[in-house]
């Protein structure tokens, strides 16, 4: 199997995935070539020698729709010849670009590529391309579909996580972030966005709030509640979970992931690749996996998933300086924790998309660039990146720093 690096990566600030979001005005095809037109300038890049673009994207329907990642390479003035594609393993599209590149570099089929994604929350809301999943009612009975947010408090019940444990974990999240910021730890890699005539719309993350804590989070209002208890959702998770008595519902917006908008990318090739074009290689992808779960409670995958990673890569997780996993929702990332042993320390250093939102098809190359940087400003050497994902998923890597 070919070494395969990452050479370079870059990401847009979160913008708020509403009307009144900084980023609302571009169109998905814009803002989706600005990294893509940062790595070219960054690297002096003869995009000549780009063999494919991978795009996640979660919702590709209407300015989002057809392939969004072909039109992305064509407005980022990139060579006719690179061909491009994008995907969807929902939350998980983003991390899936990156190893769907790598894979080509591995399997010798391709010596340099781009994985990357790109979600326009503001622009075109969840949900807007439908799907059997939730509107078939065949396919829905038969999986025992509950809406997202049902399955983190059944997640929360199953576990024993109380209101105090994820409203705690998501004000150190914000904490972190606004730290991080402060810091200077994104300014390498995050792209100030400009418009059309070179405006700049937004160069930080815009939704984390330092002052959040456990007590101005006490006072919002459980999100799924009515939705489990009026609408029948959480009948249907107590018919696959009848060890459950009741499930409490105690997620909400502060201990959720964001609506945002947001694009990445991440530079991956062979050594050949590298020395031919002067690159410098910044990690080695030492093994990715991805795995399905039981579809109603759908988020406890990260923590299989990075077994499987890290099984490939002959590892164990006390070998893992650093994890970063998605924040979905905090019950999420309190279960990985305590699956995997994983310190609070080690996990999510600066913060995440509690704090920074989650713009779906694009967050898996963010935070595995946001893990990659951290391990160089601290000088560890390996990391693992994983999300849960819809439906029953999830996808996990293994990088280490060059």
């Amino acid at each position: 199997m070919e070494p395969t690096f990452i050479y370079d990566h870059v990401r847009t600030p979160r913008g708020k995935g509403k009307p009144d979001g900084s980023l609302h005005e571009l169109t998905p095809v814009w803002l989706a070539s600005r990294p893509l037109v940062a790595l070219r300038e960054r690297n002096g890049l003869d995009t000549r020698a780009v063999d494919d673009v991978v795009y996640g994207c979660v919702v590709p329907v209407g300015e989002q729709g057809g392939n969004i990642a072909r039109m992305a390479v064509l407005q980022a003035d990139y060579d006719q010849s690179v061909p491009a594609l994008q995907i969807n393993r929902y939350c998980g599209s983003g991390l899936e670009s990156v190893a769907f590149a790598a894979a080509k570099v591995m399997g010798g089929q391709a010596d340099l590529t781009i994985g990357g994604g790109i979600e326009m929350m503001s622009r075109v809301p969840m949900g807007s391309d439908g799907g059997a999943w939730a509107q078939d009612p065949q396919v829905a009975s038969k999986t025992y579909f509950v809406m997202q947010g049902i399955s983190a408090d059944l997640l929360a019940s199953l576990r024993g996580h109380s209101r105090a444990d994820v409203d705690a974990y998501s004000a150190e999240s914000h904490r972190r972030a606004a730290r991080a910021w402060a810091e200077g730890r994104f300014d390498r890699s995050v792209l100030p966005v400009q418009d059309f005539i070179g405006l700049t719309l937004l160069s930080r993350d815009e939704t984390i709030r330092p002052d959040t804590s456990v007590g101005s989070l006490a006072v919002l209002k459980p999100a799924f509640t009515e939705m489990g208890r009026k609408y029948g959702y959480d009948s249907v998770a107590l018919q696959r979970y009848p060890q459950v008595e009741q499930i409490e519902h105690i997620h909400h917006a502060g201990n959720s992931s964001g609506i945002v908008d947001g694009a990445a990318a991440v530079l991956v090739g062979n050594a050949e690749a590298g020395v031919r074009l002067g690159l410098r290689p910044r990690a080695r992808i030492r093994s990715f996996a991805a795995i399905g779960s039981e579809p109603t409670l759908m988020l406890d995958g990260p923590a299989i998933a990075a077994r499987k990673a890290l099984a490939r890569a002959g590892m164990q997780a006390g070998d893992i300086d650093l994890w970063e996993l998605n924040e979905a929702f905090a019950s999420v990332v309190l279960t990985m924790m305590e699956e995997l042993d994983i310190p609070h320390e080690r996990m999510n250093v600066n913060g995440g998309a509690i704090a920074m939102g989650h713009p779906l098809g694009a967050t898996g190359a963010m935070i595995l660039g946001t893990v990659l940087d951290e391990l160089e400003r601290t000088g560890k050497h390996t990391a693992l990146v994983s999300l849960c994902v819809a439906a029953g998923m999830g996808s996990a890597m293994v990088i280490e720093r060059v």
